[in-house]
């Protein structure tokens, strides 16, 4: 059973910093990429930051310059360190991963963290 599970949401102001974590387990799978999507009330779900498997990454242009993605494959744990926030990056955060065997696609998200920014 894949579990992936998000912490490291919280408040804080604007301009501070913090670090998500995305712990996966249960994974069988070769897995392509490892990704970072926000949805903010209101608003569809948005790809923030996501890592292949051979380490290259790409981000929304909103998160650019402040945001960034790594991955400890040992410890098959993604993180998000997140600085200079904006009330615009409230949102729940969610960790996606996308794999595949030779017969199929994998595609896992977890429950979310919230995050929230105060101006």
């Amino acid at each position: 059973q894949v579990r992936l599970v998000e912490s490291g949401g919280g408040l804080v102001q604007a301009g501070g910093s913090l670090r998500l974590s995305c712990a996966a387990s249960g994974i069988t799978f070769s897995i392509d990429s490892m990704g970072w999507y926000r949805q903010a009330p209101g608003k569809q779900r948005e790809l923030v930051a996501a890592i292949r498997s051979g380490g290259t990454t790409n981000y929304a242009d909103s998160a650019k310059g402040r945001f960034t993605i790594s991955r400890d494959n040992a410890k098959n744990t993604m993180y998000l360190q997140m600085n200079s926030l904006k009330p615009e990056d409230a949102a729940v955060y969610y960790c996606n991963v996308y794999g595949r065997t030779w017969s199929r696609t994998y595609d896992y998200w977890g429950r979310g963290t919230q995050v929230t920014v105060s101006s």
